[in-house]
C-alpha cells in the first residue's frame, strides 16, 4: 500500500499579495520562491480578510460563521459569533488523526475565544470557551493562543499543555516555532507515522520586530518611498506574467499622501525595512524546515501549502489604540515604548509599532484596500503548493479558490475520509471543493460561489463576476477577468445578474447566521465595556 503523504500547511500573518519575490517584491524570499517555481502558484486564492475568521475557515473547511468565528474572539451571543471553534466543526488535525496521522502545530492558534494580553493571570486557557490545539486534534503544540505577541519577549506561550515562562536572551518567536516544528517532525518520523504540521507564523503581523542583522539588509531600500516601490512591484509582477491579465494598478489609497510630500521619510522607510526583515526571517525559517524534511527523507512525499491569512494590515499602532491591550514591559521588566512614535526606529524588543496604511498599500499591490475589507486587497493571497511525488510540472494557475477548499484538497490528496461525527456531535458538511486536479495540471474550476462577510463588508464571487460592498455602502459589481483591481464598477448595467448574485449572497448569509454589523457592533462594544470594567 502506498505511504500516505505528509502535509505541511504554512500560514503567515498579515502578508500582502505582493510581498514575495515570486509575486514581484524586492524582499528576499528565495526559499518560498523556490517552492513556487518548482510547484504550483495559485494567483486567485482567497482568505477571509482577517486572522481569526481565516484560521477558523482554513482549519475546518467551513465558512467562518459556520465554524463559530463570524467576527473575532468575542462572544456576541450566537453560535456563528461565539468566538471559538464550534463542536459541530472538525479541524484538519481531528480528521487526519482519525486516519492515523501524527498531528503537530507550531505557531499562532487564535481560534479560542477572547484574551486581554495585559491580563494574563486571568486567562482561562483550556476551558470550554478557550480550547487549546491539543483539545482540537493536535498531538503536539508550541506557540501562542491569542492574536499577537512581542517576538522577543512573548507575554504568554504554551508548549503542549504547559506555560512557557523562560526565554533565552536570543529568543525570537519565528526562530523558536521553527526549531520546535522541526523537532516535532523528527519525533513523528521516529513514530513511523505520516504527519500533518500546521506551521502558523505570527510574522509579519505587528509589532515590527526583527533581528538587527535582517533589518540591516534593507537599510536604504525603502528610501525611494512607497509610490516608487509600489510601481516597481507592479511592473515586476507584470514582467513575470504572474496575474491572469496585466490589470491597471489601483491608485494610491486616497488616505495616503504622496511620498514626496511627507516628513520623517527616514522613519517611514525604517518601518518598511523592519517589516521586510520579518518576511525575510520567515522565509529563512521555511528554508530550514525544507532542509530538515530533505535530511529526514520526507521532502518528496510531503505536500506543502503556503498562504497568508489576509492582506496587508493598515492598522496604525497608537499608544491608546491596539497597543493598550498588550504588556508594556518585557518578561524581565524593561519598559517598552508602545505605539508609532515618530523618529523611534522600530525593530527591537523595546518598541511596538506597525508599518501603517501606506506600506500596506504597497503590500497589496496592485489591489484596493486592506485587511478587514473584502475588496481584493483584503482577501487575496498567493497560494503556493509543492509536492514532488505528485506535482511534476510547475504551473501558475488563475482559477479562483478559497481557504474552505484547502481541507477537501488535503483529504483527497491523503485519501482520508471526512468525519460525520466527532465527540457525540454531528459534523456540518464541508463547504469547499478539492482543487487537487488543478495541482496536477488538469482542468478545474470551482462550481459553487465564494462568499465573504466581515464587519458588514460583504462579497460574492461567481465565475468571473464579483459583487462587493463596504459596510453601509452600495454594492459594486466587477468583471474579474477584465478588472480584478476593481477600478470599473459596472453596477446598474446588468440587473438580472446583480439580482441573482444578491439572492445567492442573502441565502448564504441567512443560512450561516450572518449578523447585520449594525446589530453585531453594539454587542461587541458591550463586551469590551464589560472587559474594561473588570480590568
Amino acid at each position: 500500500m502506498p505511504q500516505k503523504p505528509n502535509v505541511v500547511l504554512v500560514l503567515v500573518d498579515d502578508m500582502g499579495f505582493a510581498d514575495l519575490g515570486v509575486t514581484g517584491s524586492e524582499i528576499r524570499t528565495s526559499n518560498i520562491d523556490r517552492l513556487a517555481n518548482d510547484g504550483v502558484l495559485l494567483t486567485a486564492m482567497y482568505n477571509c480578510a482577517r486572522c481569526c475568521p481565516t484560521r477558523a475557515s482554513l482549519l475546518t473547511g467551513l465558512y467562518p460563521h459556520q465554524a463559530g468565528i463570524g467576527h473575532m474572539g468575542a462572544n456576541l451571543g450566537t453560535p456563528a459569533y461565539q468566538g471559538f471553534l464550534r463542536n459541530d466543526s472538525a479541524t484538519i488535525a481531528e480528521v487526519l488523526r482519525e486516519s492515523g496521522y501524527r498531528t503537530l502545530m507550531s505557531g499562532k492558534w487564535h481560534v479560542a475565544g477572547d484574551f486581554i494580553a495585559r491580563e494574563v493571570d486571568s486567562w482561562r486557557v483550556g476551558d470550554l470557551d478557550h480550547p487549546t490545539p491539543r483539545q482540537r486534534g493536535f498531538d503536539r503544540f508550541y506557540g501562542i493562543v491569542d492574536g499577537a505577541t512581542n517576538f522577543f519577549s512573548p507575554h504568554f506561550m504554551l508548549e503542549d499543555d504547559s506555560r512557557v515562562e523562560v526565554f533565552a536572551d536570543d529568543f525570537y518567536f519565528t526562530d523558536a516555532i521553527t526549531d520546535k516544528a522541526i523537532g516535532m517532525v523528527e519525533e513523528a518520523v521516529l513514530h513511523d507515522k505520516p504527519f500533518f504540521l500546521y506551521f502558523a507564523h505570527a510574522a509579519p503581523h505587528w509589532p515590527l520586530h526583527a533581528p538587527a542583522e535582517d533589518i540591516a539588509r534593507y537599510d536604504g531600500v525603502y528610501d525611494k518611498g512607497w509610490d516608487a516601490i509600489r510601481t516597481a512591484r507592479h511592473e515586476e509582477m507584470n514582467g513575470r506574467r504572474i496575474l491572469k491579465q496585466n490589470w491597471d494598478i489601483s491608485p494610491r489609497d486616497e488616505e495616503v499622501v504622496a511620498w514626496k510630500d511627507i516628513g520623517l521619510a527616514d522613519w517611514e522607510a525604517s518601518k518598511m525595512a523592519a517589516y521586510a526583515a520579518m518576511v525575510d526571517r520567515m522565509d529563512q525559517s521555511i528554508g530550514r524546515l525544507v532542509m530538515a524534511l530533505k535530511r529526514l527523507g520526507q521532502f518528496d512525499n510531503t505536500l506543502i501549502l503556503f498562504l497568508s491569512d489576509n492582506g496587508g494590515c493598515a492598522e496604525f499602532m497608537a499608544e491608546d489604540g491596539w497597543a493598550k491591550f498588550f504588556p508594556d514591559v518585557t518578561h524581565d521588566g524593561r519598559k517598552i515604548t508602545m505605539g508609532n512614535v515618530p523618529n523611534l526606529r522600530p525593530g527591537n524588543v523595546l518598541t511596538y509599532q506597525s508599518y501603517d496604511k501606506p506600506w500596506a498599500n504597497v503590500s497589496n499591490t496592485p489591489f484596493r484596500l486592506f485587511k478587514h475589507y473584502v475588496h481584493e486587497g483584503g482577501i487575496s493571497t498567493p497560494l503556493i503548493v509543492h509536492w514532488p511525488n505528485r506535482i511534476s510540472q510547475p504551473l501558475t494557475a488563475h482559477a479562483p479558490c478559497h481557504v474552505v477548499d484547502v481541507l477537501p484538497t488535503i483529504l483527497e490528496a491523503t485519501g482520508c475520509p471526512y468525519l460525520t461525527e466527532l465527540g457525540g456531535h454531528s459534523m456540518q458538511p464541508l463547504q469547499g471543493e478539492s482543487f487537487l486536479r488543478l495541482l496536477v495540471g488538469e482542468d478545474w474550476s470551482r462550481q459553487q460561489p465564494i462568499f465573504f462577510e466581515h464587519e458588514g463588508n460583504s462579497a460574492i464571487r461567481l465565475n468571473n463576476f464579483k459583487l462587493v460592498r463596504k459596510h453601509g455602502q452600495d454594492w459594486e459589481l466587477y468583471d474579474m477577468d477584465k478588472d480584478r483591481t476593481e477600478l470599473n464598477n459596472i453596477a446598474g448595467r446588468n440587473a438580472p445578474l446583480e439580482q441573482d448574485l444578491l439572492k445567492h449572497y442573502d441565502d448564504w448569509a441567512e443560512k450561516t447566521g450572518v449578523l447585520d454589523w449594525d446589530i453585531a457592533l453594539p454587542r461587541l462594544l458591550d463586551v469590551w465595556k464589560l472587559q474594561s470594567a473588570h480590568g
